[in-house]
């Protein structure tokens, strides 16, 4: 299974990817994983993204193309894998569709894990931390038992600033504009598979299995 996985911010998208992984023990790639780890290694690729990180600027598409490719060469990718995260627009798909060929290791499907927009700004303008012991919550979902203590040590809970709703819709924005027209992408490549991701985590897998034909 060599699977792209799409979904906007507070989609669900990592939790699926990691039952996925625990069941079917394939890696999920994170780019930001994979830069964190080159940089702390001080690999070449590392030093190179080090170089544009520490002015502030975007690390070129060329560089963490090129630590995918070095991770898709590990052994633990001979089954298959996860990428989450990347590609977030339709240029590093098509150069990451390119590096596959060449490797000969084309992607099976992208999945697209829907949720409606109002259901998103729940699920992020909601949450809220003990300031305390850093236990979370969600005012609509998963709410305390006595509104802005947390149940578990007593401590106050807060809303961090990038769960206000500016920021969460400007969040959806930027998806909106760079990463949902993947969704396009894949469709026209034949490979796009879409799931509804609302209700229960394990529902929602069972759903994410069947698309996948697993």
């Amino acid at each position: 299974m060599k699977l792209v996985l799409l979904g906007a911010p507070g989609a669900g998208k990592g939790t699926q990817a990691k039952k996925l992984i625990e069941k079917f023990t394939i890696p999920q790639i994170s780019t930001g994983d994979l830069l964190r780890a080159a940089v702390a290694a001080e690999s070449e690729l590392g030093q190179e993204a080090k170089s544009f990180m520490d002015k502030g600027e975007l690390v070129p598409d060329s560089v963490v193309l090129g630590m995918v490719e070095e991770r898709l060469g590990q052994d633990d990718c001979a089954q298959g894998y996860i990428l989450d995260g990347f590609p977030r627009n339709t240029a590093q798909a098509e150069a990451l569709d390119a590096m596959l060929a060449e490797l000969g290791m084309e992607l099976d499907s992208a999945l697209s894990v829907e949720v409606p927009l109002e259901d998103l700004m729940k699920r992020l303008t909601g949450r809220r931390t003990c300031r305390d012991c850093g236990q979370m919550y969600n005012i609509y979902f998963n709410a305390p038992a006595e509104e802005g203590k947390c149940d578990k040590c007593g401590g106050a809970l807060f809303q961090r600033d990038d769960d206000r709703e500016e920021t969460i819709r400007k969040r959806l924005e930027v998806y909106n504009e760079q990463t949902a027209p993947l969704i396009d992408y894949y469709s026209g490549k034949g490979i796009l598979k879409s799931v509804e991701g609302t209700g229960d985590i394990e529902g929602i897998f069972a759903n994410v299995c069947a698309t996948l034909g697993l």
